[in-house]
């Protein structure tokens, strides 16, 4: 194709929900609105406590207050832009904002897939090494495990967006999703996508694959420890303390594979949509109640805040 000859896209159209009725639009939005409402404050909540309540002062909850910020961060990234397309007719974006926005859920994205294979290495250690515990699994530790889920995000974001915009886009500008999917905008590449794709499709197996590697490792040893030594109510505490990060990894892992494993033509409109809401909002809302729920520690903290949150209210009126 000659390029010369093509006008160049400097804009791109977020299609989303647009061809939506109205009724149903007016319905996604409040239900949306609510889902992320109630994400940020429990998310909020997780990380009130996590890093206030002395209680909680030990690397699992310290993981946990990291986890939840990723999880503000990523939601803020993509859903209050779908809210604002729920309501008005221009769902145009710059060239520059998909970028912007692309880049950010590369970003978190890749940051806590990493961090929750350091979740599940924590688990581990605390399970079948609890007498190393302390020493392993050190303040200064923790720190560095969580500095490096950042930077590689941060790394890995600078890649991958320069193989989603390295060629210039002068096809159709309709985005078929509500935020800038990778995938998908580079299929309106003018150049020739294949290269990118393999690229994308090699990152996702290293930035996936081996962080499952670790975690179904570190679960295996686990398993076996506890079959092997643990009376049956020990099990039940360990199984139970396990479950919720489990279910995390599942939810996350699964919508991500889908979403950037698989080739495109096992994809569309009506199969992107459904993953990318699961994994942009559904899974950091999920986050905090899962571990809420199953959590003895967490429930007690989180009784504990919100009885002195109340009884400030009550001093103040």
């Amino acid at each position: 194709m000659d390029l010369r000859n093509v006008s160049r896209v400097t804009e791109f159209i977020l299609v989303g929900f647009e061809q939506s009725y109205p009724s149903t639009r007016t319905l996604l939005f409040t239900l949306f609105l609510a889902l992320y409402g109630l994400a940020m404050a429990m998310n909020g909540l997780i990380i009130f406590i996590t890093w206030t309540d002395p209680r909680l002062n030990n690397p699992m909850y310290f993981f946990l207050g990291h986890l939840s910020f990723l999880d503000i961060c990523f939601i803020t990234t993509t859903i209050p832009q779908m809210l604002i397309h729920l309501v008005v007719k221009n769902h145009k974006v710059s060239f520059a904002s998909c970028l912007t926005q692309m880049y950010l859920v590369f970003f978190v994205g890749v940051a806590e897939c990493i961090l929750l294979a350091f979740m599940a290495y924590d688990r581990y250690v605390a399970i079948c090494q609890p007498l190393s515990y302390a020493q392993i699994m050190s303040r200064q530790v923790c720190v560095s495990l969580v500095g490096t889920s950042w930077f590689f995000g941060m790394i890995n974001g600078i890649l991958l967006d320069y193989m989603t915009f390295r060629g210039p886009f002068c096809r159709d500008n309709h985005v078929e999703n509500f935020f800038c999917e990778a995938p998908i905008v580079i299929a309106l590449s003018c150049g020739d996508p294949l290269f990118s794709l393999k690229v994308f499709l090699a990152d996702a197996i290293v930035v996936l694959l081996s962080p499952m590697v670790l975690i179904v490792t570190s679960y295996a040893r686990i398993l076996t420890s506890i079959l092997g030594r643990a009376s049956s109510s020990g099990r039940g505490k360990t199984f139970s303390t396990c479950a919720s990060h489990l279910t995390v990894v599942v939810f996350f892992y699964t919508s991500a594979m889908f979403s950037y494993m698989n080739p495109r033509s096992t994809h569309g409109p009506d199969k992107d949509k459904p993953f990318s809401l699961l994994y942009t909002i559904i899974t950091p809302m999920c986050n905090p109640i899962i571990y809420s729920l199953r959590n003895k520690e967490m429930k007690g903290a989180m009784g504990r805040a919100l009885g002195r949150a109340s009884l400030a209210q009550a001093e103040t009126v």
